[in-house]
């Protein structure tokens, strides 16, 4: 980059000129104390030698801003830079690159462990150039003066940066560590609250708590282990530059009062150059640690960019042949259970969002157990409201929502839940195999076998027939990769594994080609053969069979009946019905 290599040749330039204006300063300095108390010269005669040295001392000031200043230019450029590298790399990457990995953990490197890298640039080059050129003047200059504080600066300066190096190299791996966690909690947390609903629908919400609490406290664990190599490094190298400073000062003592063989003038001067000298290498030191922290975190970048580079090649048949078949699902043999279908009452539930709002009332309606009911209704009459109120999402504002004649109020979630399969619009789909998705709908260890055939049963056989690794074929968070049919029959076979006593879809078929759909109705129906099912309706020719349609009309459930008794005394519903054989919209 041509714009940071003319930044590092001003960087060069300043430590230059500072390095000498610090030389210069102390020179001052020696001499106006040097006729102050040693000659005892009076103010007015020192004047000019004050106010040179206040300009020397003002124009240390302003070059010192002036390499903070060139610092951050660098490390706002190559942010820049950076973060474009990413972006470019995630909106240029193939299909097969994009489904890896979490949308969290990408969007950490991007925003988070780029941020990082701009201590590399903003304090750690200034202060390694500045280390690389400053001492060794003042290391000239005290050579000139006085060989063997030249010699005492030369033989203990070396313990700061090989501490240094010591340190700086342990703080990399730990940094590294760090971001690592930091994408993983990012990439979990993320994936976890985008598909909350699917979690504790099939009960795993809890699972994926302790798994969001071991990757926090992960992070927590690699950030204190950095925090505590800082801690021992400050402490290390006060000790070192305060012993050196004392042994020089000692040097320089026994050498005035004792040998008597140099000025005041000189072992003052000598003394201002050596905390000078030891303060530029302790910073340095400081600046190494954060430009370390700073690696790791470009080094995650440079990772990621590598990892996506790779992805994009599919591996070659050895690799893939040692890669392990079914790694995630040990093959217990699975009992067939028994589902006992549900009798649900709604007992005058009432709800609203907040008062003053919409507000939902049912009055006094039940579902036999095993019965397949439809709700159905214009587009905001509270037919998915109704449909989270039914599966425990949301509790009423008052009356009660009953199971086998015991209020969901008193029924621990979890238990419901287990009884329970929700399958909205839209459903959640982890990061992952397909495989490993299908998995989510057993409540402990489940075979492959049964994985296949849950899958079978949801008309997904084909799709993954066509598929190179099968179930094993990782598919992007929220499903990126499958259509919205796939999607559906995904879930479709979650619940195909759980057997649940209570089925709820809402409108599961809407925006599905006709294929599509007749698929999904087949495997809706072999599905609810042995369970209780409610349905939100959006084509009405599919519930005509249904056992109760339940009329929903501004908040209102306002009447319930089959189909042809709906037709005979609800006129919205016949017109309803008119509308979409005709070919209008509902």
């Amino acid at each position: 980059m041509s714009s940071l290599r003319k930044s590092r040749l001003l960087l060069m330039a300043f430590s230059l000129a500072l390095g000498a204006a610090m030389v210069t300063q102390a020179v001052f300095m020696a001499e106006a104390v040097q006729r102050i108390f040693v000659e005892k010269a009076s103010f007015s005669s020192i004047t000019l030698l004050l106010g040179i040295l206040l300009a020397v001392m003002a124009l240390r000031t302003l070059l010192t801003y002036g390499n903070g200043k060139v610092g951050l230019y660098m490390a706002a450029r190559a942010k820049t830079e950076m973060r474009s590298k990413v972006l470019q790399n995630l909106t240029r990457a193939s299909m097969f690159s994009s489904l890896q990995g979490q949308t969290g953990g990408k969007v950490s490197v991007a925003l988070d462990a780029v941020d990082e890298g701009d201590s590399y640039f903003s304090q750690y080059m200034p202060r390694m150039m500045e280390a690389s050129i400053i001492p060794i003047l003042i290391l000239v200059v005290a050579f000139t003066l006085h060989a063997n504080t030249g010699w005492i600066l030369l033989c203990t300066a070396p313990f700061i940066p090989l501490f240094m190096i010591l340190v700086g190299l342990q703080t990399k791996n730990k940094s590294e560590e760090k971001y690592a966690q930091l994408a993983e909690f990012s990439g979990t947390f993320l994936d976890s609250l985008q598909g909350l609903v699917t979690l504790k629908i099939y009960g795993r919400a809890s699972r994926q708590q302790q798994q969001i609490e071991r990757s926090s406290l992960g992070y927590r664990d690699a950030t204190m282990g950095i925090l505590k190599i800082a801690f021992t490094n400050t402490f290390m190298l006060e000790a070192i530059v305060m012993l050196s400073i004392g042994i020089v000062a000692l040097e320089l003592a026994i050498q005035l009062l004792v040998f008597k063989s140099m000025t005041f003038h000189t072992a003052f001067l000598v003394l201002l150059l050596v905390p000078e000298f030891y303060s530029l290498l302790k910073n340095t030191g400081t600046a190494f640690h954060s430009g370390r922290t700073s690696m790791g975190a470009i080094r995650k970048v440079e990772q990621m960019l590598e990892e996506s580079a790779q992805s994009s090649t599919p591996s070659s048949p050895e690799e893939e042949a040692e890669k392990p078949s079914h790694p995630h699902f040990p093959t217990v043999p699975s009992s067939t259970k028994l589902v006992i279908p549900s009798f649900i009452e709604l007992k005058n539930v009432r709800f609203h969002y907040a008062p003053g709002s919409f507000t939902l009332e049912t009055g006094e309606v039940s579902v036999k157990a095993g019965e397949h009911i439809a709700i159905v209704g214009q587009s905001g009459s509270g037919k998915t409201t109704l449909m989270n109120l039914i599966s425990g999402l949301l509790q009423p504002t008052s009356g009660e929502v009953c199971m086998n004649g015991r209020p969901l109020s008193q029924v621990h979630e979890a238990e419901w839940f287990k009884q329970v399969s929700y399958i909205t619009q839209h459903p959640y789909i982890f990061a992952g195999t397909l495989a490993e998705n299908i998995a989510l709908g057993a409540g402990g260890d489940v075979s492959r076998a049964d994985i296949e055939k849950a899958a079978e049963r949801a008309g997904l056989a084909a799709l993954i027939a066509q598929l190179d690794k099968g179930l094993d074929t990782p598919v992007g968070e929220a499903g990126r990769g499958l259509s919205g049919g796939e999607k559906q029959r995904l879930a479709l076979a979650r619940a195909f594994l759980k057997q649940p006593a209570v089925i709820l879809f809402d409108e599961p078929t809407v925006g599905l080609d006709l294929r599509t759909e007749q698929i999904l109705q087949r495997s809706i129906a072999l599905l609810s053969q042995q369970a209780t099912m409610i349905t939100v309706a959006h084509r009405l020719y599919t519930i005509q069979h249904a056992d109760q349609i339940w009329f929903m009309s501004a908040g209102t459930l306002a009447d319930s009946g089959t189909h042809q008794e709906l037709l005979e005394r609800v006129p919205a519903y016949a017109e309803m019905v008119q509308v979409q054989r005709t070919g209008g919209i509902a």
